[in-house]
């Protein structure tokens, strides 16, 4: 196998005496989808806020592309080509795409003037490689629908060179004709050779989307397969009973 962009070794963190993710390892490659699923609480958002860097591992080992990292914040991780959009995308609902595209990291002219022109053209580029279909580059984001707002915040992700996508609920309260928009993104991440790992309470969903799926339970990792070696009723069973049918079943 080739190196894989993220291997996440032996994670462990606690929070006042609960261990929230307990020895977890995981890895992912490049133009790869892995879901992370499991009940509230088990450990599944915690251990990706560690590789985003919004929380600190007290143990074990964060590897990137091959060399150990030591991700400590956003920052860091913004430097290991790491991005997360979160379910609520923290657009701000009164700019418009190319605006929130680039908040907070404007492009200027000589000058030192923000160039919105080229802002504009810029997110034109990128939303015709993402999604083609959109034209609403003048519209607060707030007109948006919800797949033109995921589309938004996966622009601003991919536009900044990232190799790693953490996606956190992408069609959580999206229609179907939306949530296909969606996936057909993650489609086209994927073959851009983009490593993503996908967030969900959504079994059936993670079935089609993914091709790997951990499940995790109580911290722990209950086990990870490729989707075409499970059933729906498989990852139920990881998730409700802790177990992995294909590996206690051995």
């Amino acid at each position: 196998m080739d190196t894989p962009l993220v291997d996440l070794r032996n994670i462990s963190i606690s929070f006042g005496g609960v261990r929230a993710v307990d020895n977890v390892s995981l890895d992912l490659h490049a133009g790869e989808v892995v879901g992370l699923l499991g009940h509230n609480g088990a450990g599944k958002s915690t251990l990706i806020k560690i590789l985003s860097g919004a929380y600190q591992k007290d143990s074990g080992e964060i590897w990137i592309e091959g060399k150990q990292a030591e991700i400590n914040s956003p920052r860091d991780a913004r430097r290991h080509n790491i991005e997360t959009i979160y379910q609520t995308l923290a657009l701000a609902d009164n700019l418009d795409a190319s605006s929130n595209l680039f908040l907070g990291r404007e492009l200027t002219t000589p000058l030192g003037f923000v160039d919105d022109a080229k802002m504009e053209a810029e997110t034109a580029r990128i939303m015709a490689r993402l999604n083609p279909n959109f034209k609403k580059l003048k519209e607060p984001v707030s007109a948006l629908s919800g797949g033109q707002r995921q589309s938004v915040a996966i622009a601003r992700a991919v536009y900044f060179n990232a190799k790693i996508l953490i996606m956190d609920e992408p069609t959580a309260a999206l229609g179907v004709h939306e949530t296909k928009m969606v996936a057909d993104l993650i489609q086209e991440l994927k073959s851009q050779g983009l490593g993503i790992f996908l967030i969900s309470h959504d079994t059936r969903e993670m079935l089609e989307l993914c091709d790997r799926v951990s499940v995790m339970k109580n911290g722990a990792l209950v086990g990870t397969e490729r989707v075409e070696d499970v059933t729906e009723d498989d990852i139920l069973s990881m998730i409700i009973m802790g177990k992995n049918p294909k590996r206690d079943a051995a």
